[in-house]
């Protein structure tokens, strides 16, 4: 094969995704997967049966029309203006994908030129630096650090150039769980109008958040018609397996999006969007219940974390725990989660991985909590033990 390298060189270096590598330990070893972040149980048995109903009823089996079908698509636009007051057209504005991760790389590539320079908040969902690259981009990293982990405004602005395309936000945000403010919502905005920059917003955990409510920055002055915003059905409904998400913007960026998409799955999901449509249309009530719960099981872990010698950021949204390993003599956290199933049969994820500042990142490791009590409550046992 000579001697060029068989990989992409705009992916070298990505190799194998953390969570691939460290769920397969988890199975490997029989332990407890805190690392990968999906629930050990199914979402509502209504939602479920909607689906089954689908597929029965020979609705979506065959390919559904590229945008995503109707039913979906009006839920979608409903369910913003319900919760944000946002008014999207069902027809040109929303985007039905492949998940969030498809919306993302839909997004980048189709709005992203070789040389253009993406900010974005490390540490970073990894398919965040894989789509830049393969968009031929360049993303250019504002740290957030412990022990609050919030952006430094200044800073976001020292890092604008010329060169600067758009910025890409995820809040709440994995894995830190920090929750942007309005006022810090309000500075990124007037930066983004300023420059006349684009900003695409992952707000997959937008009903997970414990105290201060989600703030979609499309819905600030001079927005939305700069933002895409991402969302799907997996985390708030407990499917992560269907791979249901969409795109809210207006219709310019909406359909350059959806050139992309086009080329990546065509469509995908049939059956499941009928259900998802369903789903969005649940009462209030499961919204609050599902947050209440997961609160429940946030502050669960946290004791039990600090309980084991954990210095632990308690998180204000997402379902995701971050922790310094520092104070029980470790340093290292790829190396601590590696050895941690053999020590006491627990499975995490080290944030380094998600840091282009490895320094910033090799002391933390992250833990997911949207599991039942009773696996929660023996991990805690089991780490303990450390």
């Amino acid at each position: 094969m000579g001697t060029r390298p068989l990989l992409n060189r705009r992916l070298a270096g990505m190799g194998t995704t953390i969570f691939a590598e460290m769920s397969a330990l988890a199975t490997a070893t029989g332990s407890i997967n805190l690392g990968q972040g999906f629930p050990d149980t199914d979402g509502p048995r209504s939602i479920a049966e909607a689906a089954a109903d689908a597929v029965l009823g020979g609705r979506g089996n065959q390919y559904p029309p590229g945008p995503g079908i109707p039913e979906l698509r009006q839920a979608v636009a409903d369910h913003q203006q319900h919760f944000y007051g946002l008014e999207y057209d069902p027809d040109t504005e929303v985007l039905v994908t492949a998940g969030a991760t498809e919306a993302i790389a839909a997004a980048l590539l189709a709005l992203l030129e070789p040389g253009d320079e993406v900010i974005a908040f490390e540490p970073f969902y990894d398919s965040y630096a894989a789509c830049i690259a393969m968009a031929g981009a360049t993303r250019v990293p504002l740290t957030l650090r412990q022990p609050d982990f919030r952006p430094d405004l200044d800073e976001l602005r020292a890092l604008v150039t010329p060169r600067t395309r758009l910025i890409l936000l995820n809040t709440p945000h994995n894995p830190t769980g920090t929750v942007l403010h309005p006022d810090e919502l309000r500075t990124i905005a007037q930066l983004a109008v300023e420059h006349d920059l684009l900003v695409i917003t992952d707000e997959v955990y937008e009903h997970l958040v414990f105290a201060t409510g989600h703030h979609p920055i499309a819905a600030l002055p001079g927005m939305r018609e700069r933002t895409v915003s991402i969302s799907s059905a997996g985390k708030t409904f407990s499917f992560t397996g269907w791979k249901v998400g969409w795109v809210t913007a207006t219709a310019p960026l909406v359909a350059a999006v959806r050139t992309a998409k086009q080329y990546l799955t065509y469509v995908s999901a049939g059956p499941f969007q009928y259900a998802v449509a369903q789903a969005l249309r649940l009462p209030d009530s499961y919204f609050d219940t599902l947050r209440a719960d997961l609160l429940r099981k946030r502050d669960l872990l946290c004791e039990g974390l600090t309980d084991a010698g954990f210095q632990v950021f308690r998180p204000e949204g997402t379902y995701f725990i971050t922790t310094d390993i520092t104070p029980l003599g470790e340093k290292d956290g790829l190396a601590f989660c590696r050895a941690l199933p053999e020590r006491c049969g627990v499975v995490a994820i080290p944030n380094s991985v998600f840091y282009d500042d490895i320094e910033a990142g090799r002391p933390l490791v992250r833990f997911t909590f949207c599991k039942q009590d009773d696996v929660l409550n023996e991990a805690v046992a089991r780490l303990r033990r450390l």
